[in-house]
């Protein structure tokens, strides 16, 4: 009999616990992390180019500093739950960087594209607005390319536009351009990729 009315004090407990609702500022920070611009679209590990908690890449582009700030960017201070790493010889290619030049089809000022596979996924540059002297032909609007174009393959959605939470996946590259964003942001990214990756 003591055993009953002591599992009905825990299972009260318990209830009482369930239902006190989590603090506002923790609902809306949560929230955002995972609010994506596109209806019905949420950050998701299924729809990354990740498989376990390692990304292995292959490269096939003319861009490897841009590549390689992707990578540094993408796996700097707190981000180590994934590991991006170059594909080995014993290894399949979960991700390969590749290049394009094309301005017709949808690709009309597309910078980049991230392009999931059923086996391996694709990075695109696109040369036709990327290579040297053209719209974006130098390094540092390469390397926001790539980054972003990497947010996508880690899982990432694009993020709304907001003054108030800076993204790097931000769906406009001017709206992250501007504000000089080169990498995941502290107040947004780095917590999605932490809600997301642990």
């Amino acid at each position: 009999m003591r055993a009953n009315a002591l599992a009905l004090a825990v299972a009260s407990a318990a209830a009482v616990l369930l239902a006190v609702p989590a603090p506002a500022s923790a609902s809306r920070a949560a929230a955002q992390a995972y609010l994506c611009e596109e209806d019905g679209k949420r950050d998701s590990r299924g729809f990354s180019s990740v498989d376990g908690t390692e990304l292995a890449w292959d490269d096939d582009s003319r861009f490897d500093d841009a590549r390689k700030h992707a990578v540094k960017v993408w796996t700097a201070g707190s981000l180590k739950q994934v590991r991006i790493k170059p594909d080995g010889a014993t290894s399949h290619a979960d991700l390969e960087w590749k290049d394009t030049r094309q301005t017709a089809n949808g690709r009309h000022l597309v910078y980049g594209r991230w392009d999931p596979n059923t086996g391996t996924d694709y990075v695109w540059f696109n040369r036709a607005y990327l290579d040297d002297g053209r719209k974006l032909g130098a390094d540092v609007h390469r390397r926001r390319v790539a980054a972003h174009e990497l947010g996508h393959a880690l899982g990432f959605c694009h993020k709304p536009y907001s003054g108030l939470y800076p993204s790097l996946m931000w769906a406009e590259y001017s709206h992250f351009a501007d504000k000089g964003i080169n990498g995941p942001t502290e107040q947004t990214d780095i917590k999605v990729y932490h809600a997301l990756w642990g």
